[in-house]
Parts: C-alpha cells; sequence; structure tokens
C-alpha cells in the first residue's frame, strides 16, 4: 500500500491554465500538468532556486522535488514536440493566502491545510 501525497505549498494559481498549439492539423490530445508541477517549474526554471531551497518552500522533500521537475519538464517537452495542449489543474495544493503581496521567495508560504485543488469547466 502507497504511502499517502503529502500536501505541497504553492504560491499562487497560474493566470493562464492552458496552452497549445495554433492552426489546423494539430492532434488536440491534452497533457495535464499538475499545480505542484506547474510551482515547482516556477521556482526552479523561472526564480532560479535550488532543488533544496524549491523543496522547503514546497514543504517537501527535494527527491521529491527532482521526481516533480523531471515529469513536468518531460510533460512539456511532450506538449511542445507531439503538438499537445498544455492543461495546468488539480493536485493536493495548500495555496498561500499571501500570494497578492508575495515576493516568492524566502519561503513566503506558512503551512497550510492542504485542499485538493479541482479541475475548473
Amino acid at each position: 500500500m502507497p504511502r499517502p501525497k503529502k500536501c505541497r505549498r504553492v504560491c499562487g494559481l497560474p493566470s493562464c491554465r492552458e496552452f497549445g498549439p495554433r492552426g489546423a492539423g494539430c492532434p488536440g490530445e491534452t497533457v495535464t500538468l499538475g499545480l505542484d508541477e506547474y510551482e515547482v517549474i516556477r521556482l526552479i526554471d523561472r526564480e532560479g532556486l535550488q532543488q533544496e531551497q524549491a523543496a522547503a518552500q514546497m514543504g517537501v522533500a527535494r527527491t521529491t522535488v527532482q521526481a516533480m521537475v523531471c515529469a513536468a519538464r518531460r510533460k512539456i517537452a511532450d506538449c511542445l514536440v507531439e503538438g499537445k495542449i498544455l492543461r495546468i489543474e488539480g493536485g493536493d495544493v495548500a495555496v498561500c493566502e499571501r500570494r497578492e503581496g508575495c515576493p516568492h521567495r524566502g519561503g513566503c508560504c506558512g503551512r497550510q491545510r492542504c485542499a485538493k485543488q479541482k479541475p475548473e469547466g
């Protein structure tokens, strides 16, 4: 029996939750990127944090961050190469209540109760 998934802290939700190719001839398949995978890509690739720093901010182990970033990059590459739609949604995450003034560094997210994010629509 697998261990229960640990809640991951995220600083905010993406302003755009779906990306895809333009034009005719695209297959229209969808790949789902979890909110936790989105956050780890944002922290490491956009903000330049190390895996240890991202793990501390999200409240998970560094090995978990490493697995998430590998899975997220694989999904993004699949969308780019195969022309698939990327949808960002779902996951066991707790969203930072102070996200409006959040500097995105230094552990802005306090401990919060996990709330599973339901897909919209």
